[in-house]
């Protein structure tokens, strides 16, 4: 119903702000941990893209700098146990393009340190959404090796990494990153350990 809203900004110590409008009207919204908009001086004119929801209990505006941020909260809350608030606790963890490679790499672990989120929320989170956010590689690091360009010795390698808590993705990177040949699974994961 309200798409964004411009004003003054002013933060407030609970994880909202408010946005006063030029009519004198006060939008009290809720904002991400680490939302841009933070980076604005109280007082200061912005603009903010917002989402409202209704419950019988409650409206609540959430306010985003952006209209990617937006769209990665709507996302969020179509998956299944992933509420506002939770969604916006999955939003405070990292920046937009860092939250969507960590979904896009199957990185359950990062995602799971939201507040209130667990293990199985983050995994449900990847699962419905991998294939939404895109394919994303992190910057400045080497891409994954080619699963083909694997011997046995290191798939199995990757396989155990991802036993101990590490996305495929990054198992591959760390695996890959190993330059000897011909080495047994047991030494691919005490190297590959060593450039996670």
């Amino acid at each position: 119903m309200i798409r964004s809203i411009r004003g003054k900004f002013y933060p407030q110590s609970d994880g909202t702000a408010i946005v006063e409008t030029s009519s004198g009207v006060g939008f009290l919204m809720t904002l991400a941990a680490n939302c841009p908009l933070y980076k604005n001086f109280e007082g200061e004119e912005i603009k903010a893209y917002t989402l409202m929801t209704v419950r019988e209990d409650d409206i609540s505006l959430f306010g985003f700098s952006s209209t990617d941020e937006l769209d990665l909260f709507r996302l969020l809350i179509t998956v299944n146990g992933v509420g506002a608030k939770a969604g916006i606790a999955i939003m405070s963890i990292l920046p937009v393009d860092e939250l969507k490679r960590a979904i896009a790499t199957g990185d359950a672990k990062m995602i799971a340190q939201a507040n209130g989120v667990g293990k199985k929320t983050a995994e449900r989170v990847i699962l419905e959404l991998k294939d939404k956010v895109g394919s994303y590689e992190a910057a400045g690091e080497a891409p994954a090796v080619e699963a083909a360009a694997f011997t046995n010795e290191r798939t199995e390698a990757v396989t155990a990494l991802m036993t101990l808590g590490y996305s495929k993705s990054e198992a591959e990177q760390a695996v890959g990153k190993v330059k000897d040949d011909d080495l047994d699974a047991g030494a691919y994961i005490k190297l590959a350990l060593k450039n996670m």
